[in-house]
Protein backbone atom coordinates (compact mmCIF):
# COMPACT_ATOMS: atom_id res chain seq x y z
CA UNK A 1 0.00 0.00 0.00
CA UNK A 2 1.36 3.20 -0.69
CA UNK A 3 2.37 5.79 1.89
CA UNK A 4 -0.03 8.28 0.92
CA UNK A 5 -2.70 5.72 1.40
CA UNK A 6 -1.89 4.17 4.32
CA UNK A 7 -1.54 7.74 6.17
CA UNK A 8 -4.99 9.00 4.57
CA UNK A 9 -6.49 5.83 5.67
CA UNK A 10 -5.15 5.91 9.12
CA UNK A 11 -6.28 9.51 9.43
CA UNK A 12 -9.45 8.55 8.49
CA UNK A 13 -9.47 5.72 10.83
CA UNK A 14 -8.44 7.94 13.83
CA UNK A 15 -11.35 10.37 12.64
CA UNK A 16 -13.69 7.88 12.45
CA UNK A 17 -13.22 6.21 16.30
CA UNK A 18 -12.99 9.93 17.58
CA UNK A 19 -16.40 11.10 16.12
CA UNK A 20 -17.92 7.48 17.28
CA UNK A 21 -16.58 7.69 20.59
CA UNK A 22 -17.61 11.64 20.86
CA UNK A 23 -20.84 10.77 19.90
CA UNK A 24 -21.72 7.43 21.97
CA UNK A 25 -20.27 9.81 24.87
CA UNK A 26 -22.57 12.60 24.02
CA UNK A 27 -25.46 9.77 24.14
CA UNK A 28 -24.61 8.91 27.90
CA UNK A 29 -24.55 12.71 28.89
CA UNK A 30 -27.71 13.38 27.29
CA UNK A 31 -29.24 9.99 29.60
CA UNK A 32 -27.32 10.81 32.45
CA UNK A 33 -28.55 14.55 32.52
CA UNK A 34 -32.24 13.08 31.75
CA UNK A 35 -32.15 10.73 34.73
CA UNK A 36 -32.23 7.77 32.71
CA UNK A 37 -28.81 6.82 33.68
CA UNK A 38 -26.63 6.96 37.18
CA UNK A 39 -23.08 7.92 37.21
CA UNK A 40 -21.69 4.01 37.58
CA UNK A 41 -24.21 3.25 34.53
CA UNK A 42 -22.20 6.20 32.96
CA UNK A 43 -19.07 5.00 33.69
CA UNK A 44 -19.42 1.86 32.81
CA UNK A 45 -20.76 3.14 29.49
CA UNK A 46 -17.72 5.26 29.24
CA UNK A 47 -15.64 2.47 29.52
CA UNK A 48 -17.16 0.18 27.30
CA UNK A 49 -17.05 2.76 24.64
CA UNK A 50 -13.13 3.09 25.11
CA UNK A 51 -12.66 -0.51 25.18
CA UNK A 52 -14.52 -1.32 21.78
CA UNK A 53 -13.35 1.92 19.77
CA UNK A 54 -9.82 2.41 20.69
CA UNK A 55 -8.46 -0.66 18.53
CA UNK A 56 -9.95 1.55 15.68
CA UNK A 57 -7.87 4.50 16.79
CA UNK A 58 -5.01 2.60 17.90
CA UNK A 59 -5.10 0.86 13.99
CA UNK A 60 -5.37 4.50 12.76
CA UNK A 61 -2.38 5.86 14.77
CA UNK A 62 0.05 2.31 13.71
CA UNK A 63 -0.85 3.22 9.88
CA UNK A 64 0.32 6.72 10.32
CA UNK A 65 3.69 5.56 11.95
CA UNK A 66 3.91 2.72 9.32
CA UNK A 67 3.31 5.61 6.33
CA UNK A 68 5.62 7.54 7.96
CA UNK A 69 7.99 4.49 7.95
CA UNK A 70 7.23 3.42 4.48
CA UNK A 71 7.42 7.24 2.84
CA UNK A 72 11.30 7.43 4.91
CA UNK A 73 12.19 3.97 2.87
CA UNK A 74 10.73 4.82 -0.19
CA UNK A 75 12.53 8.25 -0.13
CA UNK A 76 16.05 6.32 0.85
CA UNK A 77 15.56 4.06 -1.96
CA UNK A 78 15.24 6.45 -4.89
CA UNK A 79 18.47 8.45 -3.33
CA UNK A 80 20.11 5.02 -3.45
CA UNK A 81 18.75 4.73 -7.23
CA UNK A 82 19.74 8.13 -8.00
CA UNK A 83 23.32 7.70 -6.93
CA UNK A 84 23.96 4.50 -8.85
CA UNK A 85 22.37 6.42 -12.04
CA UNK A 86 24.83 9.41 -11.13
CA UNK A 87 27.64 7.05 -11.05
CA UNK A 88 26.81 4.98 -14.02
CA UNK A 89 26.56 7.83 -15.97
CA UNK A 90 29.57 9.71 -15.10
CA UNK A 91 32.04 6.53 -14.42
CA UNK A 92 33.70 8.75 -11.97
CA UNK A 93 32.55 11.15 -9.60
CA UNK A 94 33.28 12.91 -6.08
CA UNK A 95 32.06 11.90 -3.07
CA UNK A 96 31.39 15.55 -2.25
CA UNK A 97 29.54 15.91 -5.89
CA UNK A 98 27.15 12.77 -4.67
CA UNK A 99 26.72 13.96 -1.31
CA UNK A 100 25.55 17.83 -2.01
CA UNK A 101 23.23 16.52 -4.96
CA UNK A 102 21.41 13.90 -2.66
CA UNK A 103 21.47 16.64 0.12
CA UNK A 104 23.34 14.26 2.33
CA UNK A 105 25.65 13.70 4.34
CA UNK A 106 29.14 11.80 2.91
CA UNK A 107 28.50 9.02 5.91
CA UNK A 108 25.23 8.48 4.50
CA UNK A 109 26.48 8.54 1.22
CA UNK A 110 29.10 5.74 1.67
CA UNK A 111 26.36 3.28 3.45
CA UNK A 112 24.36 4.23 0.28
CA UNK A 113 27.16 2.28 -1.43
CA UNK A 114 27.83 -0.01 0.81
CA UNK A 115 24.13 -1.27 0.15
CA UNK A 116 24.29 -1.39 -3.39
CA UNK A 117 27.75 -3.83 -3.32
CA UNK A 118 25.71 -6.05 -0.88
CA UNK A 119 22.86 -6.17 -3.03
CA UNK A 120 24.90 -6.87 -5.95
CA UNK A 121 23.72 -3.69 -7.70
CA UNK A 122 27.47 -1.58 -8.06
CA UNK A 123 30.79 -2.85 -8.82
CA UNK A 124 33.79 -0.03 -9.41
CA UNK A 125 36.36 1.47 -6.92
CA UNK A 126 36.79 4.27 -4.64
CA UNK A 127 39.96 6.39 -3.61
CA UNK A 128 38.89 7.58 0.06
CA UNK A 129 42.01 9.82 0.21
CA UNK A 130 41.05 11.75 -3.17
CA UNK A 131 37.28 11.32 -2.64
CA UNK A 132 36.64 9.72 -6.00
CA UNK A 133 34.17 6.37 -6.82
CA UNK A 134 34.62 4.82 -9.95
CA UNK A 135 32.38 2.26 -11.86
CA UNK A 136 34.07 -0.39 -13.24
CA UNK A 137 33.91 -3.51 -14.49
CA UNK A 138 33.95 -6.23 -11.60
CA UNK A 139 35.86 -9.27 -13.98
CA UNK A 140 38.46 -6.55 -15.20
CA UNK A 141 39.18 -5.48 -11.69
CA UNK A 142 39.55 -8.98 -10.19
CA UNK A 143 41.30 -10.42 -12.74
CA UNK A 144 43.80 -7.56 -13.04
CA UNK A 145 44.14 -8.01 -9.09
CA UNK A 146 46.25 -4.94 -8.43
CA UNK A 147 44.63 -1.60 -7.35
CA UNK A 148 44.11 1.05 -10.31
CA UNK A 149 44.98 3.62 -8.15
CA UNK A 150 48.33 2.80 -7.44
CA UNK A 151 49.06 -0.69 -8.67
CA UNK A 152 49.59 -2.40 -5.19
CA UNK A 153 48.58 -5.99 -5.00
CA UNK A 154 44.99 -6.34 -3.46
CA UNK A 155 43.48 -8.22 -0.71
CA UNK A 156 39.69 -9.15 0.68
CA UNK A 157 38.06 -6.63 2.63
CA UNK A 158 35.07 -7.86 3.60
CA UNK A 159 32.09 -9.28 1.02
CA UNK A 160 32.10 -7.94 -2.18
CA UNK A 161 35.53 -5.55 -1.36
CA UNK A 162 38.47 -5.73 -1.92
CA UNK A 163 41.05 -3.01 -0.39
CA UNK A 164 44.75 -2.10 -1.41
CA UNK A 165 46.93 -1.92 1.69
CA UNK A 166 48.43 0.56 0.33
CA UNK A 167 46.71 3.36 -0.71
CA UNK A 168 43.40 2.83 0.74
CA UNK A 169 41.40 2.46 -2.01
CA UNK A 170 38.56 0.04 -1.99
CA UNK A 171 36.95 -2.21 -4.57
CA UNK A 172 33.24 -3.04 -4.83
CA UNK A 173 32.42 -6.43 -6.49
CA UNK A 174 29.10 -7.23 -7.78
Amino acid sequence: MHPRTMQALGCILIGAGMFLVTAFLGFLAIQGVRGALTPGGFAIGAFLIFLVFSPLIGAGIYLGQRASVAAREAEEAEKQRRLLGMIQARGKVALSDLALELRASRDQVRAWIYDLVHLGLFSGYINWSEGLLYSAEAAALRDAGKCPNCGGALELAGKGVIRCPYCGTEIFLA
